[in-house]
């Protein structure tokens, strides 16, 4: 399979860091935390970076993503249509010193699967899957129908002790969230052992001399300092303070390209930004008349509309003013060079004229207005992408005002934060990196009908549906010939976007990492900032 190559660029530039020694000991500054140090409370970004380098899964991507690799498992295999075979790592001990068997991942897909009280599921990796011991360091996985990614998706779950029951009551065996963030049961493989988090401030993690995993370990030690605001995190590197910082700030990246004790890292990511649309309420809470009366009708629901809508978004000017040209502009789900991606789909032009028009065809020429919601420090420029795309709204016919707020507040109430149990939000902007490599993990949570029993639509905040695409999707993923799968994948993204505008892609994020002096960053394509990653460059 071909996939994306990273950008790669290790720039060297001139600034007033210190030339001291480097220790083994490292701190990076990071500008998201993770929202809990529990493994399947949120399948988000953040938290997967953070407790990747804790918990172990059973295989891995490299920075690439180019390529799947031996993680927990040393080998994988299909031994007929509808099972496929791990062959587990033998040695390996958690970080409390009891050994790793397969009883420790049929505990985690149980917990995985029977999971509440958090957001965006791992449920979408874990439904319609069986897992058995066969003996200690052997389990098999078996489908209903052949299912060719499975190791694609155990790229995803962590894996925990079966061992770390912790001292809450029957909900999510026996464990509460307190027991992961004050330690009691963040004690996973990885080449990091937890040491403490204090919100708001650090995570500092330090090296576990039994890890038997195959990367090396860079550092004794490494504080994780959560540095909110873009100008802090950048003073703080050139202060000495930290000695790598993530998510460089746009504005920054020109003249630390020219400081010759800096390295910036970037690469194209596998993330795309993207709008939820509500298209499952008759009356939804954000959209209103003119006035800000409230609409008896939501026109959120007619494709037509959220096509409009699309047309009056300029992605050129997003990505040249508000992203400084460090981003690509998106018409689907994933960038150029990833498998399954649509031949057909481009980016939609910006044609007010022509969203006019589709607008007066679905009965709405005199418009309505609009509250567009989004986080404010989760991706980069995520405040001023949404106070963009209410300008270009707004000066096309449809009033739109602005609402972002911290991603901790964010995404409670973007999952299931009304009365219902559904978004609060109408319109509103999210991003997804697809861990699978291909458009089948984001076409299953973002985009395919809601079923909890299924592990589909996880994190379909719009509740799009289309019978179509559902079994579309469900034949490429039972599809193993590449080719057909590929075909398959496409066909389901040109329903689910090109036909029903299900999302609004809006571009894709090209991720920057900066380093002082003496040290190099494997830019991601999957964005994750890790310390395994941060290597000396002698």
């Amino acid at each position: 399979m071909n996939r994306i190559a990273r950008l790669g660029l290790a720039l060297m530039a001139t600034t007033m860091i210190s030339g001291t020694a480097l220790a083994d000991d490292v701190t990076i500054g990071i500008r998201t935390e993770p929202s809990s140090m529990d493994p399947y409370f949120h399948n988000l970004g953040p938290n997967n970076a953070m407790l990747g380098q804790i918990f172990g899964r059973l295989v891995e991507w490299p920075p690439a993503m180019d390529k799947i690799i031996p993680r927990l498992a040393t080998s994988w295999k299909a031994i007929d249509d509808t099972t496929w075979e791990f062959k587990l790592r033998e040695g390996v001990k958690f970080h409390d010193g009891t050994a790793f068997t397969a009883d420790d991942v049929l505990f985690s897909f149980a917990r995985a699967d029977g999971y509440t009280g958090g957001n965006s599921s791992f449920r979408t990796y874990t439904k319609g899957k069986t897992v058995t011991k066969v003996d200690d360091f052997t389990i098999h996985i078996k489908t209903e129908a052949p299912y060719p990614l499975m190791p694609n998706d155990m790229t995803t779950l962590m894996i925990m002790s079966s061992e770390a029951k912790g001292t809450g009551g029957e909900a999510n065996n026996g464990i509460k969230a307190k027991d992961f963030n004050d330690g009691l049961a963040t004690m996973g493989t990885g080449p990091y052992k937890f040491v403490e988090w204090k919100k708001g401030d650090q995570i500092v993690v330090e090296k576990y001399d039994g890890y038997a995993g195959p990367m090396a370990q860079p550092w004794d030690k490494i504080t994780f300092k959560v540095i909110k605001s873009d100008p802090a995190r950048t003073a703080a590197l050139l202060a000495g303070d930290v000695d790598m910082i993530d998510d460089v700030a746009t504005p920054d990246i020109p003249a630390l390209k020219t400081n010759d004790a800096v390295a910036l890292s970037q690469g194209v990511s596998n993330r795309v930004i993207y709008i939820h649309i509500d298209q499952f309420r008759d009356v939804s809470p954000f959209v209103t008349d003119k006035a800000g009366n409230a609409l008896t009708k939501n026109p959120l629901k007619d494709a037509r509309v959220r096509k409009a809508l699309s047309k009056m978004i300029d992605r050129d000017e997003i990505v040249e003013k508000v992203m400084e040209g460090v981003a690509i502009k998106a018409g689907q789900l994933l960038p150029e060079g990833f498998f399954g991606r649509s031949p057909n789909l481009k980016p939609d032009a910006y044609d007010p004229e022509g969203a006019k028009a589709l607008l007066a065809e679905a009965g709405w020429a005199d418009g309505f207005a609009l509250t567009i919601h989004g986080p404010n420090n989760r991706y980069i420029n995520d405040g001023k992408i949404a106070e963009a795309i209410a300008q270009m709204l707004t000066r096309n016919g449809i009033p739109t005002k602005v609402e972002t707020m911290p991603s901790s507040v964010y995404f409670k109430r973007a999952s299931s934060g009304g009365p219902d149990k559904t978004p609060e939000f109408s319109f509103f902007l999210v991003g997804w990196g697809a861990g699978s490599g291909e458009p089948s993990s984001p076409l299953k949570s973002l985009l395919a009908t809601v079923d909890a029993s299924k592990g589909q639509g996880a994190s379909n905040r719009g509740q799009h549906s289309d019978p179509e695409l559902d079994a579309v999707l469900v034949e490429a993923l039972a599809t193993v010939d590449d080719d057909k799968r590929a075909a398959l994948l496409a066909k389901a993204t040109d329903i689910g976007i090109g036909r029903n505008m299900g999302i609004i892609p809006l571009h894709y994020q090209v991720n920057t990492w900066a380093t002082r002096k003496g040290l190099k960053y494997e830019a991601r394509a999957d964005e994750r900032t890790v310390g395994i990653n941060l290597i000396k460059d002698n």
